[in-house]
């Protein structure tokens, strides 16, 4: 049927129906556009977020790296420390062994030194009893001559 041949109401009516459906429609766009810039919106968070994260993540591998050279700094020093130790236990046992080296010297120093003395009080004795002999044969001699 022809527009001319239905009634004024129904035509009123039918266009009320389109405009609401237009109006619907419209307010369906209006929702999925808001809708769709809130997803954007959120989107654009995400990949912020994201970037930040990766930044953190960049920045703690930094550390995490400066920490490892730290760590092996402290190895290697104390690696060394341990060679000083090493060394300086070795000087004190070649010390010790030094030491005990001069102290059986002392002792033997000291023994020669006795025995040395122990001649020499020996030769001294001797040398008193040469006196003493000379002595009696001086006084037999003056006796003689009396």
């Amino acid at each position: 049927m022809p527009n001319d041949q239905i009634p004024p109401e129904q035509q009123r009516r039918k266009a009320e129906d389109l405009r609401e459906k237009a109006e619907h429609s419209r307010q369906n766009a209006e929702q999925k556009r808001g809708l769709t810039e809130e997803r954007r919106s959120a989107a654009e968070s995400a990949r912020n977020e994201g970037e930040q994260f990766r930044l953190l993540a960049e920045e703690a591998r930094q550390i995490r790296d400066q920490h490892r050279e730290a760590i092996e700094t402290v190895r290697q020093e104390r690696e060394r420390l341990r060679e000083a130790g090493e060394t300086a236990r070795l000087a004190g046992e070649e010390a010790r062994g030094a030491a005990e080296a001069a102290r059986h010297a002392a002792v033997d120093a000291l023994n020669a030194t006795a025995e040395a003395l122990h001649v020499t009080l020996e030769h001294m004795k001797v040398v008193e009893e040469m006196r003493r002999t000379l002595r009696d044969i001086r006084d037999v001699n003056k006796g003689s001559s009396n």
